[in-house]
């Protein structure tokens, strides 16, 4: 199936209502996954009984690009505005007025939409967050697509881990391995931080650091492969790339968008968006 050229990228007016700021880069990854949605329930649509999106930090819908005056439609709204939807979408957000914002702006543009909303840290609230996944069945079957898009890593691979297990469920993760991996290693690498720990969910990952078997310089490279070994361990098939993401004329990567699924043609759908997108780097 060839990629379809989309734009899922719609400009908006300040509604009064929060909008929080992103930079420029922000636009790429929204269109990445409003890309991937695209081509995820057009390829399977028929194939499966219901087509679920979760979204573990879903924002308020609105984004305004740093240093100008454009405001767009961030994840939970772009993967709304798609033209083939997804039959029920799960928002997730830890700010109550971010969460309000979206709902008054889904409820606004999208009001016959099944749309459920969680308030909270994803982290804290997985069990939640799982319960309401697990309690939709179809006797075709279900496949669940979930966007998980911290602003750092305070992400725990133990949420991700219980996610995994309620059936069908592919992953695009926002790996914020040098916006904040990179610039804190010094700090993570002592034992009172546990951020490391938990966003691998390994708690003697430091010792091959102490050992001099892994240098800092490959700390990134260290936490991508463990971060690939955990989810292979899950049942996913390894990613065949990752997008990076930089600052616009600048060589300074900020992060990767890493796609997990357990059947090898989710990559494959993964790799139409990226060309269509031309902006993949190989990560290493």
């Amino acid at each position: 199936m060839a990629a379809k050229k989309i734009d899922p990228i719609i400009n908006v007016e300040d509604d009064g209502l929060i909008i929080p700021e992103v930079g420029a880069w922000g636009e790429k990854k929204y269109k990445l996954v409003g890309g991937y949605c695209d081509i995820f329930t057009t390829g399977m649509r028929y194939k499966w009984g219901k087509l679920v999106y979760i979204d573990l930090f879903s924002g308020s819908g609105y984004a305004r690009i740093k240093d100008t005056n454009k405001i767009v439609k961030s994840s939970a709204l772009i993967s709304l505005s798609i033209p083939n939807k997804f039959d029920k979408y799960i928002f997730c957000e830890a700010d109550e007025d971010k969460l309000n914002a979206l709902k008054s702006r889904v409820e606004r543009e999208f009001p016959n939409i099944d749309v459920e909303y969680v308030l909270g840290d994803s982290n804290e609230n997985i069990s939640k967050i799982v319960s309401i996944v697990s309690k939709h069945t179809d006797t075709q079957g279900i496949l669940r697509f979930c966007f998980v898009d911290p602003f750092s890593l305070n992400l725990k691979f133990e949420t991700i881990d219980k996610l995994s297990r309620v059936g069908k469920i592919d992953f695009l993760i926002l790996l914020a391995l040098l916006m904040d991996a990179n610039r804190n290693f010094v700090y993570y690498v002592e034992e009172n931080s546990k951020k490391i720990d938990d966003f691998i969910g390994d708690t003697n990952w430091r010792i091959p650091f102490k050992n001099g078997d892994v240098r800092s310089e490959d700390f990134i490279k260290f936490l991508s492969d463990k971060y690939d070994a955990n989810m292979k361990n899950l049942g996913y098939v390894e990613p065949v790339d990752k997008h990076r993401v930089k600052i616009d004329n600048k060589n300074i990567p900020l992060y990767y968008l890493a796609f997990y699924s357990k059947n090898p043609r989710g990559n494959d759908f993964f790799k139409k968006v990226e060309k269509y997108q031309s902006i993949q780097q190989n990560l290493f």
